[in-house]
């Protein structure tokens, strides 16, 4: 056999090969629902409890979610409200840009130059009119079948929905409300949670596509709720989205640095949401990393 053609076909096999120990890794990523921690959830009912926000909780006008995967096969979580979904405003922007990495990944879409830059903008500053233009690459119809579809399950009825893209962001109108809560776009906790826990462990797309995905959610360029209250401390790395629209406040991020990795989403329905959400946010990550900022933009 030719040299040249031998070594293709070595190349082709490692890659069969590695493509295949990815789809285990995907397979095997914990359930969320099997990885509850007492410890971790008395944490969280007393952040809130400290902040005076259990009344809010109480009344559905806020869910939370924290997962420390730091260690990703065992991974902590605790939970309020996390099953209530909730109209979360910009933040279902992240399931236009999965659904856009899933058509690149078959093939059927071409993500240039000039797709990624409208990505980017529909991310990092949540530009409606980018985030209708890559609504329309994947279709309605199709971002739909991939949110409910049973590799993701990131929209579950039976587990109260989850993210949802119902209409563009423009002013046409919606094509199709969540049938759960006639929402347009909307969110749990939960499944907020569970999308980053899939990106972090490369079982949305394939690591290359993964890599390509973060980078996206990196530098957040609106600086207000988690990233707020973040801001104090030193050597995080956030990949983030968020969401407002008059009273509803949501954001979302996977976090990394000083050793830990964690996930925090909170969704409010308030005026006030966002300063919530500024207060939460150095609470939680003192809960998961043990350690308290030395200044921060919440303490007001």
């Amino acid at each position: 056999m030719h040299p040249i053609l031998l070594a293709a076909r070595r190349c082709a096999a490692v890659a069969s090969l590695t493509l295949a120990a990815w789809h285990a890794q995907a397979d095997t990523l914990p359930d969320l629902r099997q990885s509850a921690d007492p410890k971790l959830q008395q944490g969280l009912e007393k952040v809130v409890a400290d902040l005076g926000l259990s009344a809010e909780v109480a009344r559905g006008d806020l869910a939370l979610s924290l997962v420390d995967i730091t260690d990703g096969q065992h991974p902590r979580s605790a939970m309020l409200n996390g099953d209530e979904m909730l109209y979360a405003a910009s933040l279902p922007k992240i399931a236009i840009l999965l659904g856009a990495f899933v058509e690149a990944e078959r093939g059927t879409l071409t993500l240039d130059a000039k797709r990624m830059e409208t990505l980017n903008k529909m991310i990092r500053v949540s530009s409606n009119e980018a985030a209708t233009e890559a609504f329309h690459w994947v279709g309605g119809a199709r971002l739909i079948e991939i949110l409910e579809s049973p590799k993701y399950k990131l929209y579950d009825p039976r587990g109260g929905g989850g993210l949802w893209v119902g209409k563009a962001y423009g002013s046409e109108a919606a094509y199709r409300r969540d049938p759960l809560h006639n929402l347009s776009h909307g969110a749990t906790a939960f499944q907020v949670a569970r999308f980053y826990q899939m990106l972090d462990g490369n079982a949305l797309v394939n690591p290359a596509l993964s890599a390509q995905m973060k980078d996206v959610m990196s530098h957040p360029g609106i600086v207000h709720k988690f990233v707020k209250g973040l801001a104090g401390i030193p050597g995080l790395q956030i990949f983030r989205k968020s969401g407002s629209w008059q009273n509803a406040h949501a954001d979302s991020a996977l976090v990394e640095g000083n050793g830990h990795k964690y996930i925090m989403v909170g969704l409010a329905q308030n005026p006030q949401g966002g300063d919530w959400l500024v207060r939460l946010a150095p609470k939680l990550h003192q809960l998961v990393t043990g350690s308290a900022p030395a200044t921060t933009v919440a303490q007001r």
